[in-house]
C-alpha cells in the first residue's frame, strides 16, 4: 500500500484525519445538509468545508450525488501520496490501474431526491441521468473517468464490509498477477431524511446527544445506546511489491491476510455467539502466517450499539484467546461516526498511519464500563505503540463479517 487518501468528518485529508484521531477531535455535528428538526436524531458524522466544486464540473453536479466528489477527491490524495500523475500517463499505463470501490449505499441520497421532484411535481428538475447515477455501480467508473483509469473498475456493496471487501478484492487481483495496481477503498454519504428514517424505524441511532454531539458517538462505553450516521471516503494504491520497489515508491504497509465469514443468522442482528466474526479475522491471520499473538493493534468495527460491541469484544476473545487482554485496539467511529460501507476502509487508514507514526488513537467518549466489553479500548487519549501487525475489523448487515491483516512494510 503506497498512497492513502481521506475526506473525513474530522478532517479534510489524510494528515488533517490523522491529527484529528490522535487528539481524540470528533467531527460529529448537527446536521446542516437539511433540517434535522422532524427527527429524533439530529446529529451525524457531517464533512461539512468539503468543497465540491473542485472535483466536479458545475455542469454535472445535479447529476451526480455527493459522493462522486468525495470518492474523487480521496482517490486523487491517494494517487499523490502514491506518486503516481494519471495525467501524464501513456495508455498502457492507465490500463495497468483498476479500481474497486465499497460502498454500502452509493448515490442512494441523491436518488431519494430525484423521487422528491418527481412526487413534488417538479418532474422536470429530474435528472436525464437518474437511472445510472442510480446504479451503484457507476460510483466507480465516476473515478475512472475523472482519472482517465481504463483497468477494471467495480463496486463492491456488502454494507458496513462493502470497503474492507473491495481492499480484500484488490489484494486478490494482485496477488493473482491480474494487475499491477489498484485504487481501492470506500466511500458513502448517506445523510439524507428518508435514510435517517429508515435507521430510525430500526432504532439503533442514539437520541440522546443531539445537544452536544460530540458526546453522541462512544463505542465500548456501557451507556451507549446506538451509531451515529457518518458520511466520508478514504481510498489507497494497492501495488505489486515488486512494482512499488522498481519506481522508489514509499511502502506505508503490506496487506498478509483477508478473511471474509457470513453467519446465515438475519438481516441486522448479530448472533450471539461471536464465532464467525472470530473466524473472519483468524482467516486473515492464518493467510498471514501470523499467530494471535503477533498482533499488537485492531481497530474496532465499534459500532456504539449494544449488541455490535458486546458481540465483537467477545468475538475478540474467541480469536486471540488470552491476548486479547494484551491487545490494544480502537474505535474511529467513535469520532467520525457510522460511514457505513467506507467504514473499513476509513480503519485500514488508521492501522496504516499507526504504523507509520507508532501512535494508535483513542476511543473516545468511553466512560462508563461494562463488564460485557473488558478489553484495552485505549480510552480517550491516544497511545505510543509500535505496530508491526494489525488487524482491522468489520462487522454488516446480512450477517457478513471481514477482516483485514495489516503488516509493517519489512
Amino acid at each position: 500500500m503506497t498512497g492513502i487518501g481521506a475526506m473525513s468528518p474530522n478532517g479534510l485529508g489524510r494528515e488533517r484525519f490523522w491529527r484529528a484521531c490522535l487528539d481524540g477531535q470528533s467531527g460529529v455535528k448537527r446536521i446542516s445538509r437539511f433540517n434535522p428538526s422532524e427527527f429524533g436524531v439530529q446529529i451525524a458524522g457531517e464533512i461539512d468545508d468539503f468543497d465540491e466544486t473542485a472535483w466536479t464540473d458545475p455542469k454535472e453536479r445535479p447529476h451526480i450525488s455527493r459522493v462522486t466528489p468525495l470518492a474523487r477527491a480521496a482517490a486523487g490524495e491517494a494517487l499523490a501520496h502514491a506518486g503516481l500523475d494519471t495525467a501524464n500517463m501513456t495508455m498502457d499505463q492507465l490500463r495497468g490501474i483498476g479500481i474497486v470501490l465499497g460502498s454500502g449505499g452509493g448515490s442512494q441520497e441523491w436518488t431519494e431526491q430525484q423521487y422528491r421532484h418527481w412526487f413534488a411535481g417538479e418532474q422536470k428538475q429530474c435528472s436525464v441521468y437518474v437511472i445510472p447515477t442510480s446504479t451503484i455501480g457507476t460510483l466507480a467508473s465516476e473515478v475512472s473517468m475523472h482519472y482517465g483509469l481504463r483497468g477494471m473498475s467495480h463496486v463492491v456493496s456488502t454494507g458496513c464490509t462493502s470497503s474492507t471487501d473491495a481492499i480484500g478484492y484488490a489484494y486478490r487481483q494482485i496477488q493473482c498477477g491480474m494487475i499491477d495496481c489498484m485504487l481501492a477503498g470506500g466511500a458513502d454519504a448517506p445523510l439524507a431524511p428518508l435514510i435517517l428514517r429508515g435507521f430510525l424505524l430500526m432504532r439503533i441511532m442514539t437520541q440522546r446527544w443531539n445537544q452536544e454531539p460530540h458526546r453522541g458517538s462512544r463505542p465500548f462505553s456501557g451507556d451507549r445506546d446506538g451509531f451515529v450516521l457518518g458520511e466520508g471516503a478514504w481510498m489507497f494504491v494497492l501495488e505489486e511489491r515488486e512494482r512499488a520497489l522498481r519506481r522508489g515508491a514509499t511502502i506505508l504497509g503490506e496487506i498478509g491476510g483477508y478473511g471474509s465469514t457470513c453467519e446465515a443468522y438475519h438481516r441486522v442482528r448479530l448472533e450471539e455467539c461471536g464465532e464467525e466474526p472470530a473466524r473472519a479475522m483468524q482467516m486473515a491471520l492464518s493467510e498471514a502466517g501470523a499467530p494471535a499473538g503477533a498482533v499488537q493493534y485492531v481497530q474496532y468495527h465499534g459500532t456504539s450499539t449494544q449488541l455490535n460491541d458486546r458481540i465483537e469484544s467477545r468475538a475478540m476473545r474467541l480469536a486471540f484467546g488470552d491476548h486479547a487482554y494484551r491487545l490494544c485496539g480502537s474505535s474511529v467511529k467513535s469520532m467520525i461516526g457510522h460511514p457505513q460501507g467506507a467504514s473499513g476502509a476509513a480503519g485500514v487508514a488508521v492501522c496504516l498511519l499507526g504504523m507509520r507514526d507508532g501512535m494508535v488513537p483513542p476511543t473516545i467518549n468511553l466512560e462508563t464500563p461494562d463488564p460485557d466489553c473488558d478489553l484495552d479500548y485505549v480510552p480517550n487519549a491516544a497511545r505510543p505503540l509500535q505496530i508491526e501487525v494489525a488487524v482491522a475489523n468489520c462487522i454488516a448487515f446480512g450477517s457478513k463479517n471481514s477482516a483485514l491483516c495489516l503488516r509493517r512494510p519489512g
